[in-house]
């Protein structure tokens, strides 16, 4: 079908930084109207499929996600923040006789189309020849995707190589704890034929980095194996932790950081079985909500801490999501240690129980989650030469170049970065942050030379959607609106006279619309919240 002009909407009622979604031949468009100058895209985040027209607008041209922070140029469709992949379509537009007008095939305005290619040229790079050099990726996750993703798009067109032990292409590691998805082919974001014919990426899957030779620019993998490289970018991510007590060894001891840990789960939390969870992370508590509507016999949470993301979250909104969690069944034992493990009566390779420390109860388990955190997988890098932080960090520059080294940076849950905002040094474990770590370098790789500056998102299933954006540099007082015991709130995090974190939960796009006040200066004040301002009912503006 050709394209087709259409008066979707009267110019009068489209004002300075609104948008609205349209009907268009069956289908949907985005407007957007920045000063004098109306703009159409693609309807929908092509993330998850959020409406864009009730996410936010900022007059730098970048519209939002209201769901996990996408972001898009409202001028081309291009991609300008992490977690979305694919771009949306931009459609031509101009006003006639007071309407507005917009070209566009009418194919294209349908949710099930609102993806297009991104802008890269094809010409120019050959298919993967699997020789290495140019641009090797150590790492197959969010970051390296992400890095794939942007160099190509920002014009780079030399031979891209990944390096990853895991044996499939880049997933969407998110759906692992929250839909326990055991099946790699439906998590991949693309398929080894796409990223080596449309992308030029020559990905090897399966195999271990043992060691790096940076004077001669050499990765010794396993085997025997190596591979050269002009730039190289670590993103191995983080390996999950074990607790050094008894019986952590035992079989059905799971954690969960892979496709075959989910399948393993999966597999466990069949209806009738004994589920015991040590630790109250994200994670864990992700796959609690999980298996909460299983029909198991029983879930045990043991927690440090007396209420779950109590370090991060607060008290309040802690004990709120931790009593939901207890409306579904889940039983708690927080402020405790686990003492050791215990292998079955009857299977003595099997967890059969959990014993809690300081004369806490003994817990029968089927199966046992850890979710006590990771470590960054820098191992093979120490072996390398490279200097590590305590935590096997990598410190790094604002370019997320490595100290220290040439040619060689560093993102994701290795990385070690200054945020520019506060200029404190960070590492932070999350899938969004290492996705745009791998775009900034990608662009810098390419020739852009831009620091990287990004406010933190990132978001739970916990009954409903958490949304958090935050600096991470802790806080002295909360304002809290809503109530958090029924899932509906709003937690201020201030520290230094400024609004510092803001988390929310059925309030959707409140903390997209204070991470883009965040990036621009244009947060209230801690004063101003605490008088009722509503960020929704500020303009995003420069």
């Amino acid at each position: 079908m050709s394209a087709q002009s259409i008066a979707v909407l009267d110019d009068a009622e489209l004002k300075d930084g609104q948008m609205k979604e349209v009907d268009f031949a069956g289908g949907k468009v985005l407007l957007s109207r920045l000063g004098d100058k109306v703009h159409a895209t693609s309807a929908f985040c092509t993330h998850y499929g959020a409406p864009l027209a009730k996410g936010v607008l900022t007059s730098d041209g970048r519209v939002v996600c209201p769901w996990h922070g996408a972001c898009f140029n409202v001028c081309t469709g291009d991609i300008e923040d992490a977690p979305a992949l694919d771009a949306i379509h931009s459609f031509k537009t101009s006003i006639q006789n007071g309407k507005i007008h917009v070209v566009a095939d009418p194919q294209l305005a349908t949710k099930e189309n609102k993806s297009r290619p991104p802008k890269m040229s094809t010409d120019g790079f050959a298919a993967a020849s699997g020789s290495g050099k140019g641009v090797v990726i150590v790492g197959g996750g969010a970051g390296g995707i992400n890095t794939v993703e942007s160099l190509r798009e920002n014009g780079y067109k030399g031979n891209i190589t990944i390096i990853s032990t895991e044996k499939y292409a880049p997933i969407d590691r998110t759906k692992l704890s929250k839909a326990l998805i055991g099946d790699a082919s439906k998590l991949e974001w693309r398929s080894p034929a796409d990223l080596k014919i449309k992308f030029g990426t020559n990905i090897r899957i399966g195999t271990s980095v043992t060691k790096i030779d940076t004077a001669s620019k050499t990765i010794h993998m396993q085997a025997g194996e190596t591979v050269e490289y002009e730039t190289l970018v670590l993103a191995p991510g983080a390996v999950p932790r074990r607790l050094p007590v008894e019986g952590a060894d035992l079989e059905n001891v799971f954690t969960l950081r892979h496709v075959p840990d989910a399948k393993n789960i999966d597999a466990a939390a069949k209806e009738g079985k004994k589920m015991v969870v040590i630790g109250s992370s994200f994670i864990s508590m992700e796959i609690v909500a999980a298996c909460a509507k299983r029909k198991l016999a029983s879930i045990d949470v043991i927690g440090m801490e007396e209420y779950p993301f109590e370090a991060v979250l607060g008290k309040e909104v802690g004990k709120g999501i931790m009593q939901y969690h207890e409306s579904q069944g889940v039983k708690f034992h927080m402020s405790s240690k686990v003492e050791k493990l215990l292998s079955s009566s009857s299977d003595s390779s099997a967890v059969g129980s959990v014993v809690i420390g300081d004369g806490g109860p003994t817990l029968e388990a089927d199966f046992v989650i850890m979710g006590v955190g990771v470590a960054p997988a820098t191992g093979f890098l120490k072996e390398s030469g490279f200097t590590l932080e305590r935590d096997g960090g990598v410190k790094v520059d604002e370019y997320l170049k490595v100290v220290g080294q040439e040619d060689v940076y560093a993102i994701g849950d290795i990385a070690v970065f200054p945020q520019t905002e506060t200029s404190v040094e960070r590492r932070i474990e999350h899938w969004n942050v290492a996705s745009n770590h791998g775009r900034a370098v990608g662009r810098n790789i390419a020739g852009k030379h831009e620091p990287f500056s990004k406010i933190p998102i990132f978001w739970s299933a916990q009954g409903q959607q958490l949304r958090y954006c935050g600096l991470g540099v802790g806080y002295d007082d909360i304002h809290i609106t809503g109530n958090p015991a029924e899932l509906k709130f709003v937690a201020y995090y201030f520290k230094g006279g400024r609004v510092v974190a803001v988390a929310s939960m059925q309030a959707d796009p409140l903390v997209t619309k204070c991470s883009e006040l965040m990036r621009l200066g244009l947060m209230p004040s801690p004063a101003e919240i605490k008088a009722g301002k509503n960020p929704l009912d500020i303009d995003a503006k420069v």
